[in-house]
């Protein structure tokens, strides 16, 4: 690598670490422990978890299948079905939420009917599930359809020539040779989902204990209401960290799985 490269690179390593790294001495680590523990955080905290959760088993129930016949799939077709699965990667947020709203909004082309029958999905803890789901599953499929294309289909083919059924080629040969794959694709879901906002904002909306998860909270702090900035404070820090343990514990796994 020539030397002159070495100063843009250690400037774009200051540019993703700085920012992060200028929360923490902000933080009144006295008060910390209330600060993350007051009703209102709590409350951020706990539904952002629980639909971080919901999203995350939205993502394998739909985005397993699709992983799988993406990979199964003629190149041509691949390619095409792969390019709109990552589109919520590289749409703005609020895009997707606009999407959402004009698809399932009480106006909108599926919304419209299922009013009908007295469902109303918008500004509602569902709405924040589909969300976190929407901007979350490329993190799975993506992960999960270079894992199987890597592990090809050579020991799916002797299965099914010694009589395997297809629900058992699945089971015992096709998952457990991919579930490093799965596993990292399924941890990458949850953290975005837990950390995803724009969608949200505009789907779900930002009701305490209804749809306020903690990316919401910290934005209301922010325009001063709902939980105080301290505590806004202390939930970006330990979404920070969450979001580094997570990243760790993945790598130590990878690695441990690689030995």
């Amino acid at each position: 690598m020539p030397v002159l490269l070495v100063v843009p690179a250690v400037l774009g390593l200051a540019a993703v670490l700085l920012p992060l790294a200028a929360l923490f001495p902000r933080v009144d680590w006295a008060t910390f422990p209330a600060a993350i523990t007051s009703p209102a955080a709590l409350a951020a905290l706990s539904l952002s978890l629980r639909t971080g959760l919901a999203a995350m088993a939205c993502c394998l129930v739909l985005g397993v299948p699709l992983a799988l016949y993406m990979s199964r799939a003629p190149a041509r077709l691949a390619e095409v079905l792969r390019i709109v699965v990552t589109l919520p990667l590289v749409l703005p947020p609020l895009v997707g939420g606009m999407a959402l709203l004009y698809l399932f909004g009480v106006n909108g082309y599926l919304g419209a009917v299922l009013t009908m029958f007295g469902i109303t999905i918008p500004f509602s803890t569902v709405a924040v599930v589909m969300a976190q789901t929407f901007v979350a599953m490329p993190f799975l499929v993506i992960s999960l359809e270079g894992a199987l294309r890597t592990a090809g289909t050579r020991y799916e083919f002797v299965a099914a020539t010694l009589g395997a059924g297809r629900w058992t080629v699945l089971r015992r040969i096709t998952l457990p040779l991919v579930m490093p794959g799965l596993i990292a694709g399924t941890v990458l879901a949850f953290a975005r989902a837990v950390g995803e906002f724009g969608a949200t904002a505009l789907f779900a909306g930002n009701q305490p204990g209804v749809t306020q998860t903690m990316p919401m909270a910290i934005y209301t702090a922010f325009n001063g209401a709902g939980v105080t900035r301290d505590s806004a404070l202390a939930l970006a820090v330990l979404l920070v960290v969450v979001s580094l343990v997570i990243l760790l514990a993945l790598r130590d796994w990878r690695r441990r799985e690689a030995w």
